[in-house]
């Protein structure tokens, strides 16, 4: 039995690191996909491909989930093709680290809209449909930072921050109409982005951490799947840090 049969998933930022590896899982356990990219026709083409494999349907959307008329919009043409919006994935983010001395206005900005915005911008565009449908599971994507802060992130810490705050008082405004809305606060993850880190700065991060690893995407996707699955029925305004037990 696949724990997420027949139900529809939105992801955004889905065509690489954390956000493919939820995609791959979810398809695995029976959920369809919808998906958003930024900018990478190829990937998301090929990304499309892979999870049709698993029987279900994907399709990927180029759109800007940090502008709030195309989430809107992204909403409106997944339920067109899909029928239905069960889960939604807010992934999609970015990092310009600095020290706050040298943080820009602009790299402040750009950092809360894409990360912070852009979970607001998706949440109101699925809470229609998913009041009439009663039912729903939205997962919102924080971070160990957004929970313990750390040097020259203020900007991304405080977006991840935010998130946890907003999930929460989302819990508590959709709870009658049995929606839940959870947080996955990951740890250090090794993506696509970490292998570019030099090897002896990473073995470092591997020994501070009580598990001694870095974490891989399938493990922050089988955290998502406990929370989009009815496993979590009754579970709602959490935060699950999948760390290692770096933050404990």
């Amino acid at each position: 039995m696949k724990l997420l049969e027949n139900k529809n998933t939105l992801i955004t930022g889905a065509t690489r690191g954390i956000g493919k590896g939820i995609a791959l899982e979810f398809a695995k356990q029976g959920s369809n996909i919808a998906f958003t990219f930024n900018a990478s026709v190829d990937a998301a083409l090929e990304l499309e491909k892979e999870l049709e494999t698993y029987g279900i349907k994907a399709k990927g959307y180029q759109s800007n989930a940090a502008n709030f008329d195309a989430a809107q919009k992204l909403a409106k043409n997944v339920l067109a093709e899909f029928g239905s919006i069960d889960v939604l994935i807010n992934n999609a983010g970015i990092t310009k680290d600095n020290l706050l001395m040298r943080i820009s206005e602009d790299d402040f900005d750009k950092v809360i809209e894409v990360n912070l915005k852009s979970v607001f911008n998706l949440t109101k565009a699925v809470i229609r449909p998913m009041m009439k449908q009663r039912k729903g599971s939205i997962i919102n994507m924080s971070s160990v930072v957004g929970l313990k802060g750390n040097a020259g992130q203020a900007n991304y810490a405080a977006s991840k921050a935010g998130i946890i705050g907003f999930s929460k008082s989302v819990a508590l405004e959709l709870g009658s109409r049995n929606i839940r809305s959870n947080v996955i606060a990951p740890g250090f993850i090794e993506t696509e982005m970490t292998a570019k880190l030099p090897e002896e700065t990473v073995k470092e991060w591997r020994n501070a951490i009580p598990l001694k690893r870095g974490g891989t995407p399938e493990d922050i996707a089988n955290a998502c799947v406990f929370l989009a699955s009815d496993m979590s029925a009754y579970i709602t305004g959490q935060t699950l840090s999948v760390d290692g037990g770096m933050h404990t």
